[in-house]
């Protein structure tokens, strides 16, 4: 399904809230949101329950909103959501499916994400004792951050181990994940290294994406007096250079300070919704 200029707008500027509010990178949402489903907010898998921008399963959009959703303004999800002494997630009467769809919304499924990056990213670091890379995170996306700490303990233990051996009902959902073209499985160090190059090719493209619109707003200064509305009533050629300036001094931590993140998602999704 091709996503359209317009709808891919909206969800960019979805996300760069969502960075904003939780100050989770906007870099690293956007390059999740392309690899799970090419930006695709109606996005639905055929072999699992996955579905939305980010493809939350049920179980895990179910334990998310329960956790975050009062937070951000889905406080009657949160409160329709129960549990039992077993883990498993219970819903009132008549709310499931409309908790559910919420993972097509891509305000909703883009805060929810955020949440859950920083979530695992606690979680991560407290278990390995160590800074979680954006793999790190992508892994405790997928597997779930039970199933993600397993991996990367195993995969420092033993890089070579067959990771369906491991997780053989992860192995059976996503079979091209977990082996190659020729049906031989790959090990835990080829699965992580494979989710890595996605990731790293997905921000490249968010790299040209945020560039290609730094040339939208320097051809707005051939338009005579354009303005940038930023906040400050710049000149385009001022809010063009500071945004210049960010951009060649960001680093890839997973975590930024949000004002200067949210001004910069600003200066670009404004100039494409012209």
């Amino acid at each position: 399904m091709t996503v359209s200029p317009i709808n891919t707008s909206r969800v960019q500027l979805a996300i760069a809230q969502a960075s904003s509010t939780t100050g989770v990178d906007f870099d690293y949402l956007m390059g999740q949101a392309k690899l799970e489903s090419g930006f695709n907010a109606s996005a639905r898998s055929g072999t699992s329950s996955a579905s939305g921008l980010y493809q939350f399963i049920e179980s895990s959009w179910l334990g998310i909103v329960k956790k975050h959703g009062a937070e951000h303004g889905m406080g009657w999800a949160a409160d329709s959501i129960g549990q039992t002494a077993s883990g498993r997630f219970t819903v009132a009467p008549g709310a499931r499916q409309a908790i559910l769809n919420l993972r097509n919304d891509p305000a909703a499924a883009s805060l929810m994400a955020a949440e859950h990056a920083s979530d695992n990213k606690d979680a991560i670091e407290g278990s390995l004792g160590r800074a979680a890379t954006g793999t790190d995170l992508y892994m405790a996306h997928f597997l779930g951050i039970g199933g993600a700490t397993k991996f990367l303990s195993a995969r420092d233990r033993n890089p070579d181990a067959s990771a369906a051996a491991l997780f053989p009902s992860a192995a059976r959902s996503n079979r091209s994940v977990f082996y190659a073209s020729n049906g031989s499985p790959r090990s835990l160090e080829q699965v992580y290294q494979r989710f890595a190059s996605k990731l790293g090719a997905a921000a490249d493209s968010v790299e040209e994406t945020r560039n290609a619109n730094l040339t939208f707003a320097a051809q707005a200064l051939n338009m005579g007096d354009a303005t940038v509305v930023t906040g400050n009533n710049e000149s385009a050629a001022d809010a063009l250079s500071w945004a210049q300036g960010k951009l060649e001094g960001a680093t890839n931590s997973v975590l930024r300070p949000t004002p200067d993140t949210a001004r910069l998602a600003y200066m670009m999704l404004s100039r494409m919704g012209n």
